[in-house]
């Protein structure tokens, strides 16, 4: 496979992650995620950020994340995110620690 294929592979996988995340399960909440697998909807929009900045693109962390929500946070919050018990805020800061600080 060329290099042109494998990327437009992962920018095809990339957003259909995207899309499962941000359409197909809104109900599955960010801390849960980041709980469970390390990772949530805003890790990939820093990710994101990141990859733009690596390429000299100015992006900060506001906008990276409309970008990738496709509406502010404030709206996500109000449309989807639900109250976090303390036994899932204690996972979280675990979990953060673990996997957020840490860079490859």
């Amino acid at each position: 496979m060329d290099d042109q294929t494998r990327i437009e592979l992962e920018a095809a996988a990339f957003r259909r992650l995207r899309q499962h995340l941000m359409e197909d399960r809104t109900d599955v909440q960010n801390i849960d995620m980041m709980n469970l697998a390390g990772f949530c909807r805003n890790c990939l929009s820093r990710w994101y950020q990141e990859a733009a900045n690596e390429r000299s693109i100015d992006m900060d962390k506001t906008e990276a994340r409309e970008i990738y929500y496709g509406m502010t946070m404030d709206e996500w919050k109000t449309n989807f995110q639900t109250d976090a018990s303390p036994e899932k805020q204690a996972d979280f800061k675990k979990a953060f620690a673990e996997n957020v600080v840490r860079k490859p």
